[in-house]
């Protein structure tokens, strides 16, 4: 009384009513469906089934032949029928006669209500059979216009297909997996759920749906007209002319995927979030093919894992998530050999990240595929130079890219540039005179061959400026300055340099006014403040550079407010950080100020305390620069011969870094004022503990002590290695007048030329960018 008809692996009980044109129709099916699962490998790298070796093919094919011939199913088992066809001819590279059969599939028939649930199925097959067949159909040149068109086409049924393949599951999940209500059991055995070539691409297309969307998201939607996704839109959005239908009029199931709600779930708040989940959600739906008879098929889906990559770049740039766009990339590698794009964007996601050792070496990857390149190299120079200090690496890359002549183009004279910052900076470590005067002079070769390939190069004519005026010709580096001036009139560091030579030709004026200049135009620029604060010194007193110093604490505590980032404990003490400087004077120079200046001190410090325990937070230079804002005060205000307010900031910048030589050294240096020389003696030493290569420490401390020859002796090297310390021509001017010596004034002038000028300690010779 019943037919068995064989479906793919499973058996299929049929009623006795059927007719003959059903029995065909279902033994098509199965016969279709067993040779499409096996040439899974086939179908996938798009090679066409041919009759003569498909023989499971040819038979279903002449099946569904003869009943649609005949024309007597009804019309739920014709839309079935042809189908089943569609999956012929597009299986046979046909995709026209399949976008055709597809055409003819009476949709608004499996859409209806209390349909089974296997028209779902069918449903999803439909769309993505009609999807496929449009983006593998030839494109004539009549019809190029119309691309545009046919790819959106593609997509609207490419996310079709999607929802009813996931309502298709779904549903299925329900009725065959789920457990009975009553017994707690299933009422049938569990079934193996083996999913068709189709469906599979059906589900799989939601890959390309999303990365759709995560392009339409990233270019053309703007935060205004933003909702999140399980929130309905504004009423004015939807009221607007033109305004699209909604999201439920487009899907052509009656019943849509089910949206899974939990606790833990994450739900987008702006644009960029939703295009960002989007795409990590299409970056594990990844498959990359490997095996070298699916070259073209790995071409696309890389070309298609590239463009996730590079949108996911885009996305997260925007919120500065560079150590994740790096992890991102770094999961790529496993599938991206010989890839140079991918490679280059992950060196330049470490680059931003601050990887600098990971970068250099995926740019020395990138240089091995692309030799030819010069930036290759020059990328990891500026890492090798700005983050790692690796000179000898620097210096081996840059003289890669100028050892290429004409062939590097525009990079060869940033080679030459980057040679001679190399060189500049070897030559400002070298302890011997001799290296380090050899450094200098082929770091100046290189920075005038630099200038001389780009005489238009603002930058390098200010770094060669800079360069002359570190070996003290000042006069000689005018020139080059002025011209990197006339490029660019409002780069900080050019106006910076012209200040600092000025000030060491003995033009005091013109340097402040000149450095105020450059303050308008970069107010929080504390190198230009710190520099500031010395001329003030010169011209003023240094009671005048005070009142900058104040400013500079208030210019950094609204830079890097910290007061409201920390944890408030119910019932303590609220930390403050003070960044006012002291206005009590007192003559005496006790130790312990009385009074109403001492508890002020007392609580000031006992914070301060607090604050170096619990509110540093953030990156070391921000409480560098304000230790260095602390001691600046503190030094002015021992010239000044306040010793109390002196005190004060030093404890300030102890309170920040206690173990800091400047900090020790600083303490000593009040510790002479007051007389006090056996503890001086004590401070001098432990900063020469903590900074062994301090000769002007040492050479102060000898002196200090009373062994002013060895003193001497020490410090004269330190001159001949650091030329332009000013604390190390101080220290031998203070030890010649000790000894008599008629040298001691022109030492002290030299002090005095290089405190005003200054080039090493506000102004850092390592590029910011090459």
């Amino acid at each position: 009384e019943f037919a068995l008809a064989a479906h793919g692996s499973h058996v299929v009980l049929l009623p006795p009513d059927l007719t003959d044109d059903y029995l065909t129709l279902v033994m098509a099916e199965a016969l279709l469906e067993e040779c499409l699962l096996e040439n899974l490998d086939l179908l996938r790298s798009l090679t066409p089934l041919l009759d003569k070796t498909q023989p499971k093919l040819c038979r279903a094919k002449s099946l569904l032949n003869a009943v649609l011939s005949r024309g007597c199913l009804m019309p739920r088992y014709l839309n079935e029928a042809l189908l089943l066809m569609a999956k012929v001819h597009y299986v046979q590279g046909r995709y026209w006669d399949a976008q055709g059969m597809c055409a003819r599939v009476g949709l608004e028939e499996l859409t209806k209500e209390d349909q089974p649930t296997y028209h779902l199925r069918l449903l999803a097959e439909a769309f993505a059979i009609k999807g496929l067949s449009l983006d593998h159909q030839t494109v004539s040149a009549v019809s190029r216009v119309r691309l545009s068109e046919r790819e959106e086409e593609s997509m609207s049924c490419f996310l079709r297909a999607c929802d009813a393949a996931l309502s298709y599951m779904q549903e299925l999940d329900k009725t065959v997996m789920t457990p009975h209500s009553k017994t707690g059991k299933s009422t049938l055995p569990p079934v193996d759920m083996e999913l068709g070539y189709f469906l599979q691409a059906a589900l799989q297309s939601a890959y390309l749906c999303l990365l759709k969307l995560a392009e339409v998201l990233l270019s053309s939607v703007s935060e205004d007209s933003y909702w999140p996704p399980l929130g309905p839109p504004p009423s004015a959005w939807l009221h607007r002319e033109g305004a699209a239908a909604s999201k439920d009029a487009i899907y052509p199931t009656v019943k849509p995927p089910h949206r899974y709600s939990s606790d833990s779930c994450f739900c987008p708040q702006d644009v960029v979030e939703e295009a960002v989940l989007v795409l990590l959600i299409t970056e594990s739906m990844a498959v990359i093919s490997r095996l070298p008879d699916q070259a073209e098929a790995r071409q696309a889906s890389l070309r298609d894992a590239t463009s996730v990559y590079d949108l996911l770049t885009i996305g997260m740039a925007r919120r500065g998530q560079y150590a994740m766009i790096s992890e991102c990339l770094e999961r790529a590698m496993k599938f991206s050999f010989n890839e140079f794009h991918l490679w280059h964007q992950l060196g330049l996601s470490l680059m931003a990240a601050g990887k600098g050792v990971g970068a250099v070496s995926v740019f020395k990857e990138c240089t091995r595929l692309r030799p030819e390149d010069p930036s290759l190299p020059l990328l990891a120079v500026k890492i090798c130079i700005n983050q790692l200090h690796w000179l000898e690496e620097a210096l081996t890359l840059s003289q890669r890219v100028a050892s290429m002549g004409k062939e590097a183009g525009e990079f060869l004279p940033r080679a030459y540039l980057s040679v001679g910052l190399c060189y500049s900076l070897k030559a400002s470590e070298a302890s011997l005179r001799a290296d380090r005067n050899e450094f200098n002079k082929k770091s100046l070769r290189a920075l005038s061959k630099a200038q001389s390939l780009d005489p238009q190069d603002a930058q390098i004519a200010m770094y060669l400026a800079l360069q002359l005026a570190l070996v003290r010709q000042v006069s000689a580096a005018m020139e080059p300055l002025q011209i990197a001036l006339s490029l660019r009139g409002d780069d900080v560091h050019s106006l910076h340099l012209l200040t600092l030579l000025l000030s060491a030709q003995k033009h005091p004026q013109p340097a402040l006014e000149t450095l105020n200049l450059a303050l308008s135009q970069h107010p929080s620029n504390f190198n230009l403040l710190f520099t500031k604060v010395k001329l003030e010194e010169a011209l003023f007193g240094p009671a005048a550079a005070l009142q900058t110093c104040e400013e500079m604490l208030q210019e950094w505590q609204s830079r890097y407010d910290v007061t409201e980032k920390s944890e408030v404990i119910p019932g303590a003490r609220k930390p403050s950080i003070h960044l006012t400087l002291p206005d009590f004077q007192d003559a005496s120079t006790s130790m312990f100020p009385s009074s109403v200046a001492a508890s002020r001190l007392e609580a000031a410090l006992s914070e301060v305390s607090d604050m170096s325990s619990t509110r540093r937070q953030g990156p070391t230079y921000i409480w560098t620069t304000l230790e260095r804002i602390w001691l600046q005060a503190g030094e002015l205000f021992m010239a000044d011969g306040r010793l109390k307010e002196a005190q004060f900031c030093i404890a300030e910048a102890s309170c920040l870094f206690p173990n800091s030589h400047s900090v020790l050294l600083q303490r000593g240096r009040l510790a002479e004022l007051r007389g006090h020389l056996e503890e001086a003696k004590g401070l001098y030493d432990e900063a020469l503990a903590i900074h062994p290569t301090g000769e002007s420490i040492l050479g102060r401390l000898l002196v200090k002590t009373g062994r002013v020859h060895l003193g001497e002796k020490v410090l004269r090297d330190a001159v001949q290695i650091h030329s332009t310390s000013h604390e190390a021509w101080s220290g031998l001017g203070e030890a010649l007048q000790c000894l008599g010596s008629s040298q001691a004034p022109d030492c002290f002038l030299t002090a005095l030329d290089l405190e005003a000028f200054c080039p090493i300690r506000p102004f850092s010779i390592i590029p910011r960018e090459l």
